[in-house]
């Protein structure tokens, strides 16, 4: 079953670009936006393993240049709605 997280993450101020190309290159990373508010993105994270969520996490998100800090998110229950 497919694990999925998501993350918010500050940034150091003028890195929104560079932190946006670098998150495109994690493959775990399904979604990354750019938001208004406390955070400055918020990802969605798709793994076959948790241990594979951690790594992606510890190893490649948080020990990005201009990372300041993250939240992760597990989710319980949900859904997902396709736009037409």
């Amino acid at each position: 079953m497919t694990q999925i997280t998501f993350m918010l993450i500050n940034v150091e101020p003028g890195m929104d670009e560079k932190i946006l190309e670098e998150l495109r290159k994690v493959e775990n990373v399904k979604e990354a936006w750019f938001i208004y508010g406390v955070y400055d993105f918020i990802i969605k994270l798709e793994a076959e393993t948790e241990e594979e969520i951690k790594e992606t996490i510890t190893e490649k998100i948080r020990r990005l240049e201009g990372v300041r800090n993250t939240l992760t998110l597990l989710p319980i229950k949900g859904f997902t709605k396709k736009s037409m």
